[in-house]
């Protein structure tokens, strides 16, 4: 009989052989383990189909083999295994004293390795977060194994590339086992933890270990040695979990060996994975990045090539959060999918300026809302993309999807390094009230992860305000699949030329730089200086009778 590599997901195409637990010449029962594999979604033991011998192994530890290729044989497939009356007669005499000291110490081995909880077991999944999200980051657990749960209490905390968000529990119970572990990805629809609810449920106290096994009994390999081609022949041996320096896993070795990166380029990856290992996006970031350049390469006396290395201590190696990848890899899209160009210009907001010094405090204290400049700019780009609605398109293939509403995209910064982008949805209704109140409530729940999914979805248009940090001037990247975004610059007093009765005067005005950076596919330069000119029109021209 053929024991072939198994296909472990609709997408999984490979695997590598971790360690056989079985060597040629053993006999193998049914459903006893043989090997265990690594594939790019899971690690797992493969039992065998029938029972046999295991005559022959054709794929050793640490090769990668396609799904379906033949891995080992078992031989002797129904053959039954001679006995002989006394082996059976006492098989059966022990199995007898077994059951009667099973029965005898049930009751002392139930205390000691389960926990009466209440009820059934209901599984709770990866959430859908959005229509394109199809994974998700455990970023932290609030509840371990055997605490108490009340319904919506949150239970943990997930991160995927559209929004982090806590995840409070369906129902009361008990928490009986967590089964993905922190700072692991999983697809929408894993089942990551299970809730005992109602009565007569026993909770086996191991689960707790669980969430560690999940994250530290996966086998890793360390690099002896990487010669000849960047690397194309590697000897790997196992090893026992260590601080991660060296330890590369199957499916690794696997890219590395397919992308010629050499032993010291691997060494040189920062990795997000348990105890610093380098994971799978770990490595393809760093091919992207190796790709465009942004990696610098030295040649060795021996021809080869390798990543720019430092000593130890002059640099410190911060793995990436799950924010930082998504943003990297979101910037990255952008960049490769739209033709970028920046147009600029100034504008006199002195007229804003005096009209918010005088009527802020009112206006706080009718409405409860804070008046800023950004409020105007959102209310006078909202006016220039109904003029030019073009602007508040999208681009599939070859057809131009223009949207009939203006979801408005504000840019809010994120404590320490990140960054999100959340939708005032129907902005084009809005006054410039409404739009401020707006803009405050968006930024308050991205801060305090109240956000939804469609909170940060069907945007149309986006506005990032550098600005509040005193940036006068900057080149935004465009927020995919949107053609363009306006970038708002911090408002400073600058002497400028004005026209008083028909005469230039120099004058100290308060002026605010705008920047439009559009995708040229789409959006020509005569279309991008247009809809800039029709918002500083606007916001030049403002009279206090135009506040609504």
């Amino acid at each position: 009989m053929d024991i072939v590599m198994p296909k472990m997901g609709e997408s999984v195409n490979e695997g590598t052989i971790i360690k056989w637990h079985k060597k040629v010449g053993d006999q193998v029962k049914r459903d006893e383990i043989i090997f265990e594999i690594s594939t790019d979604k899971v690690d797992t033991e493969i039992p065998s189909p029938d029972e046999g011998v295991l005559s022959e192994i054709l794929i050793q530890e640490g090769e990668t083999v396609e799904v379906g290729t033949v891995v080992a044989k078992i031989s002797g497939v129904g053959e039954s295994i001679v006995k002989t009356e006394e082996a059976v007669e006492n098989k059966t005499e022990v199995k007898e004293k077994n059951i009667a000291d099973e029965k005898k110490h049930e009751t002392s081995r139930e205390a000691e390795a389960t926990t009466q909880t209440t009820g059934n077991l209901i599984d709770i999944v990866m959430p859908k977060m959005g229509e394109s999200v199809m994974e998700g980051t455990i970023i932290k657990w609030y509840k371990k194994i055997g605490d108490k749960v009340k319904k919506d209490e949150t239970i943990f905390e997930i991160s995927t590339d559209k929004v982090d968000t806590e995840i409070p529990s369906p129902e009361e119970g008990i928490v009986a086992e967590i089964l993905v572990g922190e700072q692991e990805t999983v697809e929408v629809g894993t089942v990551v933890v299970r809730l005992s609810v109602g009565a007569g449920v026993m909770v086996s106290k191991s689960s707790e270990q669980k969430v560690d096994e999940v994250q530290v009994q996966e086998k890793v390999l360390e690099v002896e040695s990487m010669h000849d081609n960047f690397g194309k022949n590697i000897n790997v041996r196992p090893k026992e979990q260590g601080s991660g320096s060296g330890f590369f896993s199957p499916l690794v070795l696997s890219i590395a060996q397919k992308e010629n990166v050499n032993s010291e380029e691997l060494k040189s990856i920062s990795g997000s994975g348990l105890e610093g290992r380098v994971t799978k996006k770990d490595i393809l970031n760093y091919l992207e990045l190796r790709k465009s350049g942004k990696v610098a390469k030295q040649t060795t006396s021996n021809g080869r090539v390798s990543s720019t290395t430092y000593f130890s201590g002059e640099v410190e190696k911060i793995p990436m959060d799950n924010i930082r990848q998504k943003i990297m890899q979101h910037m990255i899209l952008s960049r490769d999918t739209s033709v970028h160009v920046t147009e600029m210009t100034e504008v006199d907001m002195t007229r804003i300026h005096n009209f918010i010094e005088s009527n802020k405090n009112v206006i706080l204290k009718k409405e409860n809302v804070k008046l800023t400049y950004l409020a105007f700019v959102a209310d006078a780009c909202v006016k220039s993309l109904k003029k030019y609605p073009i602007v508040n398109s999208s681009i599939e293939g070859n057809t131009i999807i223009q949207k009939k509403i203006i979801n408005l995209g504000i840019a809010v910064a994120l404590e320490p390094d990140g960054l999100i982008v959340p939708n005032i949805k129907d902005a084009g209704g809005r006054n410039i009230t409404g739009i401020a109140r707006s803009i405050s409530d968006i930024a308050y729940r991205a801060r305090n992860k109240k956000l939804t999914p469609d909170d940060i979805s069907n945007g149309s248009f986006s506005i990032t305000n550098y600005g509040v940090f005193g940036t006068i001037f900057g080149t935004p990247i465009i927020n995919q699949p949107e053609v363009a975004i306006l970038g708002v610059g911090a408002v400073i007093k600058k002497p400028v030329v004005i026209e008083v009765d028909g005469t230039d005067t120099i004058a100290i005005r308060n002026i605010m730089t705008l920047t439009v950076a559009h995708d040229h596919r789409l959006v020509d330069g005569m279309i991008g200086g247009m809809f800039l000119k029709e918002i500083k029109d606007i916001l030049e021209k403002f009279e206090p009778h135009f506040f609504n």
